[in-house]
């Protein structure tokens, strides 16, 4: 097993996908137009399962353990930034906030100050990019793999997606499919005292369009030229590429339930196209090493400590950690 990243621009990794059980499922919906369907230039039908975006937040949200309310237990260690709410709600974090540190939830709290602070940005000289990458890796080490845009401190405060993935399915056909809403009180749609069907009463039927198709295939890809370009050194790379494959590793075993009607399931092992005949670490490789990986960039001084920063929504004062 080598931890070290592929000596190739890009990691590209493909899966084969299919419903958990039967034969349809249901693909994302965008405002206005639905599913995303489309042709290829030789007219097959081809259907967007998940977007890009979505791809992004599930990759996310593998590293929360919702059992626990807290980081899955191999990632113990890993900073992030905890925002209070206050008024009876308990919390959000850079974890679960699809923007991270670009949260308004954050921006908007002590712990923002903290590291606004820290990045030391001034518009009266050139940014400085080693900094603010520090900083990131400090306090909130996924902005380095998802992203972010600290627009409110300044527009060149932003760093791309270095992960990302997205679900195609081919030659797909619709399965029409439909129910009813019943009301087991007053089926009729004209109800007395003008309650209608709009508000809740009565029966309600609907349809809903389903998706079957010759088949199912996950993508996705990791800029390694970017990692190298961070020039954090080689633990923090180390440390940055076996998360993102834990990343993947765990959404494809446990986070392919997209939706109550599409739940997915793996066929056979991934692929890694580029670089050519390389494999992806397994999941039981990447949890062994991710505890070692963490705590070796730990104690080097370049993770907060504690690790977790905890901020007031809307507060004054001075950030806490823990």
């Amino acid at each position: 097993m080598s931890l070290e990243l592929p000596a190739a621009p890009r990691l590209l990794v493909e899966v084969d996908l299919q419903p958990l059980q039967g034969t349809r499922f249901q693909p994302t919906g965008f405002p206005d137009i639905g599913a995303g369907t489309y042709e290829l230039p030789d007219k097959t039908p081809m259907l967007l399962v998940e977007s890009a975006q979505s791809v992004a937040n599930r990759l996310e949200g593998v590293c929360w353990d919702e059992a626990s309310n807290d980081l899955h237990p191999v990632l113990a260690g890993l900073p992030y930034v905890r925002v209070d709410l206050g008024e009876g709600i308990t919390a959000t974090n850079t974890i679960l906030e699809a923007h991270r540190l670009n949260s308004a939830y954050v921006e908007k709290s002590t712990a923002f100050e903290l590291v606004k602070t820290e990045i030391g940005f001034s518009e009266k000289k050139p940014m400085d990019r080693e900094k603010f990458l520090r900083t990131l890796l400090k306090y909130d080490p996924s902005c380095l793999l998802h992203g972010v845009f600290l627009e409110s401190i300044a527009g060149v405060l932003r760093v791309p997606r270095a992960l990302g993935g997205f679900i195609e399915a081919k030659n797909v056909r619709v399965a029409a499919t439909g129910g009813v809403k019943n009301d087991r009180v007053a089926a009729s749609r004209d109800l007395e005292g003008g309650a209608t069907a709009k508000e809740g009463f009565g029966n309600v039927p609907f349809h809903r369009d389903e998706y079957v198709a010759e088949a199912i295939t996950g993508y996705f890809n990791l800029d390694l030229d970017q990692l190298r370009g961070y020039r954090l050194g080689a633990d923090v790379e180390r440390l940055l590429y076996v998360l993102a494959v834990w990343k993947i590793r765990s959404f494809l075993a446990r986070g392919l339930r997209l939706r109550t009607a599409c739940d997915l399931d793996v066929r056979g092992e991934p692929r890694v196209t580029r670089p050519a005949g390389a494999a992806l670490l397994s999941l039981s490789e990447v949890e062994g090493e991710l505890p070692r990986l963490i705590a070796k960039v730990a104690a080097d001084g370049k993770l907060a400590s504690p690790p977790v920063t905890v901020g007031k929504f809307g507060g004054a004062g001075k950030a806490k950690a823990r």
